[in-house]
């Protein structure tokens, strides 16, 4: 058995000021009362909530808190994530892992915001994978990176064992997101780590699940403070054996017979997806996609242009700011 404890921490965030002071008392707390603990998650945003007005250049200070805080514990620490200001003036959603001696050792920036309503905040492109010595893999991935799957499969194609995944999902999706957790344990046999926050954070019910879609722990509406320690040998036999004994997913996949040209983007494949409007927030009583045609009069045998069609305009006061929306940073 490879043992490792893993706790979540689902705590109130507030929008409009600063929540990490309340943070690192919670830090103090789990380790007080479970100091078995070797690693923290936090929900998504969690140090200053949703809004990216916040943002600030990384390193900062509030890092070195929490860098601190890691190293007082002798744990593993990954705040949440901060709207961070890069020196073009963009705006990234970014996570950082802090280890044991409080050094940052891996940084993530969220692949994909929640578009169209978290407006202003740029895409990160680069992958997070860093291993805990004498344990094993883990990989970082925030909210709604989830429900692309490739992005896990990114992870676990590299050897990712434990899929950590702040959230900050304030909204009636909620339940489907929970069932893509699941499903993404078992699709990729791995551990899942779904850490939401409340109030601007998000409606709560965290979530932990096993690579054999076990729930291990489900967080209702309320502050949580929920360390699990998780058999990374667990994750290693199914890989090999197979779930429950059963199927043997990404052995399977690595001996696929077929190459998925929806991936190629000059194939044509994604005609369909080119035909779609524009990517943008419904506005009342819109009559969008009810004018659709039928696919199967969609698909042409025309290379696509991958020119997409311009948004219509959008009268400014139907424009929804991101935050108007509590789920606007999953």
């Amino acid at each position: 058995m490879t043992p490792f404890a893993i706790a979540g921490i689902q705590m109130h965030v507030s929008a409009l000021q600063s929540n990490v002071e309340a943070m690192l008392h919670r830090v103090d707390i789990l380790m007080a009362r479970f100091p078995w603990t070797q690693m923290a998650l936090f929900s998504e945003l969690a140090p200053y909530g949703p809004l990216h007005k916040f943002a600030q250049p990384f390193p900062n200070d509030t890092l070195q808190q929490f860098q601190d805080k890691a190293r007082q514990h002798r744990i593993w620490l990954i705040p949440g994530s901060m709207f961070e200001r890069t020196e073009d003036g963009r705006v990234l959603n970014t996570s950082v892992v802090i280890d044991p001696e409080g050094q940052i050792v891996a940084k993530y920036s969220k692949m994909f915001p929640f578009r169209p309503y978290e407006e202003g905040v740029d895409a990160g492109t680069e992958f997070c994978v860093f291993d805990v010595p004498d344990v094993g893999r883990f990989g970082l991935s925030i909210c709604y990176d989830i429900w692309f799957p490739e992005t896990t499969r990114q992870l676990t194609s590299q050897g990712v064992e434990v899929l950590l995944h702040p959230v900050l999902t304030g909204t009636t999706d909620r339940d489907a997101e929970l069932a893509i957790a699941r499903a993404t344990a078992a699709q990729f046999q791995c551990y899942v780590f779904d850490v939401n926050g409340l109030s601007a954070g998000g409606v709560g019910r965290s979530l932990v699940i096993d690579p054999s879609a076990t729930v291990l722990h489900q967080s209702a509406g309320q502050e949580d403070i929920f360390p699990i320690e998780v058999d990374l040998d667990q994750v290693r036999r199914q890989r090999e054996t197979g779930l429950k004994g059963l199927g043997q997913v990404l052995k399977s996949f690595r001996d696929r017979s077929v190459d998925f040209s929806v991936y190629d983007r000059s194939s044509g494949t994604d005609a369909y997806l080119q035909k779609l409007g524009p990517l943008r927030t419904p506005v009342q009583g819109s009559p969008a996609g009810l004018q659709m045609a039928d696919p199967r009069s969609m698909l042409s045998t025309e290379p696509p242009s991958h020119h997409h069609a311009p948004a219509e305009a959008t009268p400014a006061s139907l424009t929804l700011p991101l935050t108007s929306v509590a789920h606007g940073s999953e």
